[in-house]
């Protein structure tokens, strides 16, 4: 093939464009689908499942483990929504990653991002059904494990307000439920409640056993390789930018509000369970939400938050699936994914790339019966979903250094500026190499850095045949035209 389309080329490639553009979203998420969809991707599986194994590798340190990690990933957040708001024909962050840095990134993020849902929705359905031989001991765990991707496929075919109207519900569930713990750990502090094994109920008991750091400055790295999962999903906001109704008033909103979340619902839930739990005391395989109503004598209340811990991997299932649909759907209009999959049912759902993405949540299946355990297993796919998540938000921010150089004049006009905008991007790219170090550390967590690059691999390979298309040529040669014409533009402007 020639490096650059010919005339012919460019004009078959933008007719079948043209066939893939056809098809649009329906913008029928309001502000408060946006804005509990933002607080259910700020509180995921991990939150509650992970964290017992997060405490007892960092300690008390693990607040300090989740304020940084949400502290950095506000400002991939302000980058996100400064770009999604300069072009609101932007459907996700995908488009403007293919937009602002070529093709090729569209496809490595859009296809990465999939991935990801796809390898958390595994994440969760262990999780699910973990939880559910908890409160139903016995229940073969392939019930589970075939049952819940049947319930997504339900939720998301009708219409996107359906799927806006089951995560609202979740969200409330699980702000509950945290609330519910933070408010009955100040009672047992308040009260200096004592555990059967003599334990008093105390916010120094955060502190008295070792310090904040009782296995050093190792053990606090090593608190960040679980806890940054819990995180995933955060950027759901983004997907859901072509199907919000006012997305100029809902993503600032949801986005600003992120570090008030952090502070109540990780930071306000771990700190009073290690005040009413010695940190020591916390099992690692265990969820300590659970452990501490159990503690505080509430066993229904225990069923619940075992209920509770179900319906939150239900959730980042149920927004894994909205996510990975929409995102081969916009694929699939690029010439990045098949055809069939850039078409909308008669309610506005693209339902061909739904349910090819529920297909491939069955290998919760083999995972669950290859495993030594239910957590065993929550961890190693955790780990790999953490690489591919970080990845993803590493583009969000390449692609905002990008849109700062190349378009300079709509971030000065842009009325949601990300702070620190000259130098953040920076800063947080290399918290992101931090944690690819972290993960290194522990052999569970180090299959991770193995399996991402093979992926990274395939996807090569598979971006090689698919540039030498006609339209992936005629988008190749019109990004460059468009650098060319900017850089242009620049100069005469200098």
């Amino acid at each position: 093939m020639p490096e650059s389309a010919s005339p012919a080329q460019v004009s078959a490639a933008r007719a079948v464009g043209d066939q893939h553009a056809s098809p649009h979203l329906s913008r029928s998420l309001s502000n408060r689908h946006i804005q509990l969809l933002a607080i259910g991707g700020a509180i995921g599986t991990g939150l509650f499942m992970g964290s017992g194994k997060t405490i007892s590798l960092a300690g008390p340190s693990v607040i300090f483990v989740y304020m940084i990690i949400g502290f950095m990933l506000f400002f991939v957040m302000r980058a996100m929504g400064e770009i999604l708001l300069s072009n609101l024909e932007y459907k996700s962050f995908s488009d403007f990653a293919g937009d602002l840095l070529g093709p090729w990134a569209g496809f490595f993020t859009g296809w990465s991002y999939w991935f990801f849902w796809v390898v958390t929705g595994v994440a969760d359905i262990v999780a699910i059904a973990g939880y559910v031989d908890i409160l139903a001991p016995g229940t073969p765990l392939w019930i589970p494990a075939l049952a819940t991707p049947v319930v997504l496929v339900l939720l998301n075919l009708p219409t996107v307000k359906a799927f806006g109207e089951a995560e609202f519900w979740f969200a409330i569930i699980k702000v509950v439920a945290i609330l519910a713990l933070i408010v009955t750990g100040i009672v047992m502090i308040a009260t200096r409640f004592q555990s059967p094994g003599g334990q008093v109920a105390d916010l120094a008991n955060i502190w008295n056993d070792g310090g904040m750091f009782p296995h050093g400055l190792f053990g606090f790295i090593l608190g960040f390789q679980i806890a940054i999962f819990a995180f995933a999903g955060i950027e759901l906001v983004g997907t859901a930018a072509a199907e919000t109704k006012d997305p100029e008033k809902t993503l600032p909103r949801a986005v600003n509000s992120i570090p008030i979340r952090v502070l109540l619902f990780y930071v306000g839930a771990l700190t009073v369970i290690m005040a009413v739990n010695p940190w020591r005391t916390i099992d690692a395989a265990n969820s300590p939400f659970i452990g501490m109503f159990t503690l505080a004598g509430l066993g229904v209340a225990a069923v619940v938050v075992n209920l509770v811990v179900l319906t939150s991997a239900a959730s980042s299932a149920n927004s894994g699936i909205y996510s990975t649909s929409r995102m081969v759907f916009g694929l699939a209009q690029d010439g990045n994914a098949p055809e069939s999959f850039g078409r909308l049912s008669s309610r506005k759902v693209p339902q061909n790339a739904l349910l090819f993405s529920c297909i491939f949540l069955l290998a919760g299946l083999i995972l669950l019966y290859s495993g030594d355990s239910v957590i065993g297993a929550f961890t190693i796919v955790t780990s790999v979903a953490s690489v591919l998540t970080m990845f993803v938000w590493s583009m969000i921010l390449i692609s905002y250094l990008a849109f700062r150089r190349r378009r300079p004049e709509l971030h000065e006009r842009s009325t949601f500026k990300m702070p620190g905008s000259s130098f953040m991007p920076y800063v947080v790219l290399a918290f992101f190499l931090f944690m690819l170090v972290a993960l290194a550390q522990a052999e569970d967590t180090r299959l991770a850095l193995f399996v991402a690059p093979l992926w990274f691999i395939l996807l090569g390979g598979a971006w090689f045949l698919n540039s030498r298309t006609p339209l992936q040529q005629a988008r190749i040669e019109e990004h460059r035209a468009l650098v060319r014409s900017e850089q242009a533009a620049r100069s005469t402007r200098a």
